[in-house]
Formats: structure tokens, C-alpha cells, sequence
């Protein structure tokens, strides 16, 4: 009798040490959303991009090591970065600062000073080099835990078939078995055609899911996390005349500020 009740105080320890992890991560989340190094103007977003609940969604944990595509001017690197900081590691695949492209070499350049300008937030994040569809040097084969890309596959698309099937290779080559790949994408209605290229900014949503299973990956779950019911996705100039692009500038700019950003397909990849 005695033994069974030791192993039952040891199950409950370890249950409850478990549940205070969970906690933990949840709680270090929620502060690096709310780090006062946010850009204010990005943290205006958050009810739009839903950054808690995306990641969570993920499954992401902070010690994790995250590769982050195409980050952009860095809107997700602020939240990434300072959660991981401590205990991961954030890689920011990006731009190549050796580009035969000066475009390219200048937005590297810019997220650089981004990043050394605030050494106590980003002065551990790694730099990769995610260039499609020349260059793809962000991280060794079987490394990491987690890929990330937000609204970036419309981008990669006029590639072609080749160059898509080698990109997302890349991607997958590059987690760790049981990794995730987490994508949120504008997304198309299957009512509508898209064209070759997404010219528009929106994709269908089976589409992309072929994309990430011709390269290996299962489709683990899928979230109405960043659904937006008002987006009709048929707007002149494609998704950038929502906000906050507003392509259109004055024409039709109370419309779609009163529809928001756009839907997006919000879906989690696993690596078998």
C-alpha cells in the first residue's frame, strides 16, 4: 500500500510541476507580446495577426529553436525574439546581404540596423540567408523544431513549380523529425480562380497544403485563428487595399478599413 501511495505522490508532482510549466510558457508569451520594445504601431496590429494565439496554435515553446521566413521589416521577430532569447534560438531567414541584387542587399542591410539597434532584445538572434529561388542557407539538415512564415507564400509563388518544389524541400530538410511548420497565408475562396502568379495576395487554401505535401509534410490541424468573414478577397490591387497598405490610397478607404485585414488560412505542417 505504501508503494502505490509513493507512485501516486510522484505522478501528482509531476503532473502539477507539468501544468506550472504550461503556465510558464504561456506567461513568458504573453510578456514578450507585451515587451515595451514593440514598435507601437505593430502592437496596434495584434488584434488583426493575433500573435498569442497563432503561436500557441504552433505549439511553440521557448526552448525551441524557430526559424522565421522572409521576416520582413520584423513584425513577428519582436514577439520571437525576446521569447526565445533566454533558452532557444531564433534564426531570421532573410535577405542576403551578398545579393547580386542591391534591392535584396538593402533590405538585409535594414533589418540588420533594425537588429543591432536594440542589442538587448535581438543580439542573439542568428542570421540566415532564405533568398528564393537562388539561395537557401538559414539552417543544417535536421536542426530545428520549428519553421515559421506569415503571408509570405504568394511572394514565392511566380517562381514556378521547380523552384517551389526545391523551396518548401528546403523548409522541410531543415526540421527535425516531429518538427513543425507553421503557415498563415490571405486566403482565396475555392469559388474563385486564382491566377499563376497570386498576383493578387491570395491564395487557395488546398493549394498550399499541396504545396507543403508534395514536399513531405502532413497536415496536423488547421485554425480559424486569423479569419476574416468581411473579406470578399476581390478587391482592386489585390489584398494590399486593406489595411494597412491601403494601395488605393483615398478610393474606398472607409470600405475597407471597415472590413480589416484580410482572411487568412492559419495552418500547422508536421514533418513525419
Amino acid at each position: 500500500m505504501k508503494k502505490y501511495l509513493v507512485a501516486a505522490l510522484a505522478c501528482t508532482t509531476l503532473f502539477a510541476a507539468a501544468g506550472a510549466s504550461a503556465q510558464a510558457v504561456d506567461a513568458k508569451l504573453k510578456d514578450a507580446i507585451g515587451a515595451s520594445s514593440r514598435t507601437p504601431a505593430n502592437v496596434q496590429r495584434d488584434a488583426a495577426r493575433h500573435p498569442y494565439e497563432t503561436l500557441a496554435f504552433f505549439g511553440i515553446r521557448p526552448n525551441m529553436t524557430v526559424v522565421e521566413l522572409s521576416p520582413g521589416a520584423g513584425w513577428y521577430t519582436e514577439i520571437l525574439a525576446p521569447y526565445l532569447r533566454d533558452n532557444g534560438k531564433l534564426i531570421a531567414a532573410g535577405n542576403d546581404l551578398a545579393s547580386p541584387n542591391e534591392r535584396e542587399r538593402k533590405g538585409a542591410e535594414r533589418f540588420m540596423e533594425r537588429l543591432n539597434a536594440n542589442p538587448a532584445v535581438y543580439n542573439k538572434v542568428a542570421l540566415g540567408v532564405f533568398s528564393p529561388p537562388r539561395k537557401y542557407e538559414f539552417a543544417p539538415n535536421n536542426s530545428v523544431d520549428m519553421v515559421l512564415t506569415f503571408r509570405n507564400i504568394h511572394n514565392w509563388i511566380p517562381t514556378g513549380p521547380d523552384n517551389l518544389k526545391a523551396l518548401f524541400t528546403s523548409v522541410y530538410d531543415s526540421l527535425k523529425p516531429g518538427g513543425v511548420f507553421g503557415v498563415v497565408e490571405h486566403r482565396l475562396p475555392a469559388s474563385k480562380t486564382q491566377d499563376a502568379t497570386a498576383s493578387s495576395g491570395y491564395m487557395h487554401e488546398k493549394y498550399v497544403i499541396g504545396l507543403a505535401e508534395a514536399a513531405g509534410f502532413k497536415l496536423a490541424a488547421k485554425s480559424e485563428i486569423n479569419a476574416n468573414p468581411k473579406d470578399t478577397a476581390d478587391h482592386k490591387n489585390g489584398v494590399w487595399a486593406l489595411p494597412p497598405t491601403f494601395t488605393n490610397k483615398d478610393e474606398d478607404r472607409a470600405r475597407y478599413q471597415a472590413i480589416g485585414e484580410s482572411d487568412r488560412m492559419t495552418l500547422k505542417f508536421v514533418k513525419p
